[in-house]
């Protein structure tokens, strides 16, 4: 499946090469002011709505919700969506989920709390934000304040589509593949693009291969934990997997995004960035000293939380701005500033670690 998908990315490499040929890291991207951020994606966002899906018996929040600002993320404190807002005083309209796919078409994953899938990109997250874009409040103004030429929307989706109970497990539903995950991407950004948004920021996927819960045995890899209680134990295999998915997303999401702006012109009007997490969290674990401000030795492999099977019982480092990663899956509070701190630069137009096209 790998192969014939990097055969098919690749049989067009003349209008791949006029697309990014025309991209230029000089070029800004036109944002002339930066006032909303919208943000979708899974726990690496979320803030506050899996919560409420758990609280509530499995139903949604109602439209015009307002998501809290919470210091009890999935990375142990703030999200970086809340960073960036605090760092630019943007408003910010989180409607990541926890647990997120793209689509439970492809990839359904149960949430025992809900005995229910967990609330997806295209089932949910989308419909709630254009649900919320056309809601007015009693006193006449509009919920959501995306200006269309001052608002950025935020694509962060991937963790759970290539990993345990999906592709990585060969779960995902009978005949779907890696293609329809991706089509699956742009297809929200359609939606969205076609509810007036004109800037978009697509976060490739993390180097989940160097997280604990998919590393190699020697560099801090992890058995049967509470993220995949019957992990089997070739470590080796699943790390190399999960670098195989992970590096073929990426690549695509590098080669359809100005074949899709530039070339068939899919959005016209509209701004794009891709956003290298890859990149930028593969340094921050070559170079931790230049990003983590814990006190040393600073820690890559390991791990800030540890808990038992069930979540329970944990126990947190008393140094957790030194580690990368807060539990085996996610990333510290630390790294999410980084993240947040690098996403200015790229909303600014002018960042070594996102391409852009218009």
């Amino acid at each position: 499946m790998l192969s014939y998908l990097l055969l098919t990315v690749f049989s067009v490499p003349a209008l791949v090469a006029t697309a990014t040929a025309s991209y230029s890291k000089a070029t800004p991207w036109g944002l002339k002011a930066f006032t909303t951020l919208v943000t979708f994606g899974d726990s690496y966002t979320d803030e506050s709505r899996l919560g409420y899906f758990g609280t509530h018996n499995g139903q949604a929040p109602p439209v015009g919700w307002v998501d809290p600002v919470s210091n009890s993320t999935a990375n142990g404190g703030y999200s970086w969506a809340r960073y960036v807002s605090w760092y630019t005083g943007a408003k910010l309209y989180n409607y990541a989920v926890s647990g997120a796919v793209c689509s439970n078409d492809l990839t359904p994953r149960t949430w025992s709390t809900i005995n229910a899938p967990f609330p997806a990109v295209k089932q949910y997250e989308v419909p709630a934000y254009i649900n919320d874009s056309k809601y007015v409040e009693p006193d006449g103004s509009k919920f959501l304040d995306i200006p269309a030429d001052n608002t950025v929307y935020a694509m962060w989706d991937g963790t759970n589509d290539l990993g345990n109970n999906a592709f990585l497990t060969d779960s995902q539903a009978k005949g779907t593949t890696l293609v329809d995950y991706l089509n699956c991407i742009y297809n929200q950004l359609d939606r969205i693009y076609r509810n007036g948004g004109r800037y978009f920021v697509l976060m490739n996927v993390a180097p989940l291969q160097l997280a604990p819960l998919y590393g190699l045995p020697d560099k801090g890899g992890v058995g049967p934990n509470r993220f995949w209680p019957n992990k089997p134990g070739n470590l080796t295999e699943i790390s190399y997997r999960m670098l195989e998915e992970v590096v073929t997303v990426n690549e695509v999401y590098r080669t359809r995004t100005p074949y899709a702006v530039k070339i068939v012109e899919r959005y016209p009007g509209a701004h794009f960035a891709v956003y290298d997490i890859n990149g930028l969290w593969t340094d921050i674990y070559n170079h931790p000293a230049n990003y983590l401000n814990g006190t040393p030795p600073y820690n890559v492999t390991g791990f800030d939380q540890h808990c038992n099977f069930t979540g329970g019982n944990c126990v947190r480092s008393s140094n957790p701005d030194s580690f990368l990663w807060f539990d085996e899956l996610h990333l510290s509070e630390q790294t999410a500033r980084v993240i947040a701190q690098n996403f200015v630069n790229v909303i600014k137009g002018a960042s070594k670690w996102a391409m852009y096209w218009s």
